[in-house]
C-alpha cells in the first residue's frame, strides 16, 4: 500500500425507520479508506455528499414474490424481476403492484445459491426487446439473451434463450450472478469462485472475476488481458455492480469470516482473494473502499445515487449508505432499515432521489413472513 494511505476505524451511525432518522449504534468495525482505493488520491469534480443521509420508505410496490434476485426497470414503465428458484421472469406494474409472469427461462438448474440470478436489458432494448440473464445450468453458470414479446399471452412472452457466454464455474455457493451494461455499452458480469479459492487468482479461469464482454459475448475491446473477458480478478463472490457519474465502476463482494468489501474497480487489478480478505499491507492487492464484518453486511446489490453508493445487505439485513469523494469513502458507512425487512438482495436507481429495493427472505436463509418477499420504493439522501 502506498505511503500516506490512512485507514481509520470508524464507528457507524445507524438509522432504522421509514423516516430515515439517525440513531447512534450500528455495527462496530466497519472501516473506510481515507484516500482512494488505489491510493493515488483521485479527486472528484462532483460535490462531496453529506456525511450522513436519510432513508424514507415511500411504499410497498409488490409483495408475495418467490426468491426474487434480479430487477430491471423497463424504459416505458414496469419492473422485471427474476425468481432464482422458480426460474421465471415476471413484470410488476409499479403503479398497481400487479405481477404478471412473462415465462420460464429454460435450462435453469437451481440449487443452493445458484439458479436464475441477475437480469439486464439490452442497451438497444427499444429496438431489439432483448433481456439478458445470468443463470446456473446443469453444467455451468452462463449468460443468455431472450426476446421479450409483450403482445403474447402471459407466460409465453419470453423467447428461447440464446447463449452468449458460458463456462463460468458453478457450485452450491459463490455463483456470482450480477450483470449490467456499463456506460460503454459493454456487458459486465460478477462471478464467484464456486467455493474453489484458487480460481480467483487464476486469470485463465472465469471464476472469482469481473468479466467485460460485448453484447454478443466476446471479450470486449480494450480489456486489460489480450483476448480475455477478464476485467479484474482476485474476487471471492461479486454480487453488486454500479457506476458513478464519471463512469467509474464499483463492486460489492462477500468476504469469508472477517471482511465484506465495497471495491472501486480498476481494469487488470488483483483484489486479493484468497491471499487477502479486506485491506492488506504491502502486498500489491487493490484495497477496498470500505469493509464490514460479515455479520453486518454479506453485501448484495449496489446502486449509485447523487454521490452515494447504496448497498443491500443479506445477513446484515440492512441498507448501507457509503458517501463518496472520487473513489474513496468520504465518511463512515451508515446503516438504515436494520432488521425491518429482513434480508436485502437488490437495489436499483428509480430516478431522482429514489431507489427500488428487493428483499430476499425466501432464499432458504431468511425467515419468511406473510407477504415476503417484496419490492419497496425508497427516497434516499
Amino acid at each position: 500500500m502506498p505511503a500516506g494511505l490512512a485507514v481509520a476505524a470508524l464507528l457507524l451511525t445507524a438509522g432504522c425507520s421509514s423516516g430515515g432518522g439517525d440513531a447512534p449504534g450500528g455495527a462496530p468495525g466497519a472501516t473506510t479508506a481515507g484516500a482512494t482505493a488505489s491510493g493515488r488520491g483521485t479527486a472528484s469534480a462532483a460535490p462531496v455528499p453529506a456525511a450522513k443521509g436519510s432513508v424514507k420508505v415511500l411504499r410497498t410496490v409488490a409483495e408475495g414474490l418467490k426468491t426474487p434476485w434480479g430487477l430491471a426497470p423497463l424504459p416505458g414503465g414496469g419492473l422485471l424481476v427474476s425468481s432464482r428458484d422458480e426460474g421465471t421472469i415476471s413484470r410488476i406494474d409499479e403503479k398497481t403492484g400487479r405481477t404478471t409472469e412473462l415465462g420460464t427461462v429454460s435450462g435453469v438448474s437451481p440449487a443452493g445459491e445458484g439458479g436464475l440470478l441477475g437480469i439486464a436489458l439490452s442497451p438497444d432494448f427499444a429496438a431489439d426487446h432483448m433481456i439478458y440473464a445470468y443463470f446456473t445450468s446443469a453444467s455451468d453458470n452462463r449468460i443468455v439473451r431472450m426476446l421479450y414479446d409483450e403482445r403474447k399471452p402471459a407466460g409465453e412472452q419470453l423467447g428461447a434463450p440464446d447463449t452468449v457466454f458460458k463456462g463460468i464455474p458453478k457450485g452450491r455457493i459463490h455463483n456470482g450472478g450480477r450483470i449490467a451494461f456499463g456506460p460503454d455499452r459493454m456487458l459486465y458480469a460478477g462471478t464467484g469462485e464456486s467455493g474453489e479459492k484458487g480460481l480467483a487468482q487464476d486469470r485463465k479461469s472465469l471464476g472469482g472475476k469481473i468479466l467485460r464482454l460485448t453484447p454478443d459475448g466476446e471479450p470486449a475491446p480494450g480489456n486489460p488481458f489480450p483476448d480475455s473477458p477478464v476485467y479484474s480478478y482476485g474476487h471471492r463472490n461479486v454480487q453488486g455492480l454500479a457506476w458513478d457519474d464519471r463512469q467509474r465502476l464499483f463492486a460489492s463482494e462477500f468476504g469469508q469470516d472477517t471482511w465484506d468489501e465495497l471495491n472501486a474497480i480498476k481494469p487488470g487489478d488483483d483484489y486479493g482473494w484468497p491471499q487477502a480478505e479486506g485491506r492488506s499491507s504491502g502486498t500489491g492487492f487493490h484495497d477496498p473502499v470500505a469493509q464490514w464484518h460479515t455479520d453486518d453486511a454479506s453485501p448484495s446489490g449496489i446502486a449509485y445515487v447523487n454521490g452515494v453508493i447504496w448497498m443491500a445487505g443479506l445477513k446484515g439485513a440492512r441498507l448501507w449508505r457509503v458517501p463518496l469523494d472520487g473513489t474513496s469513502a468520504s465518511a463512515a458507512p451508515q446503516a438504515f432499515l436494520t432488521g425491518v425487512y429482513g434480508r436485502l438482495r437488490t437495489v436499483v436507481p428509480a430516478g431522482g432521489d429514489r431507489l427500488w429495493l428487493v428483499t430476499s427472505n425466501t432464499d432458504g436463509r431468511g425467515t419468511p413472513k406473510k407477504g415476503d418477499d417484496r419490492v419497496l420504493e425508497l427516497r434516499v439522501r
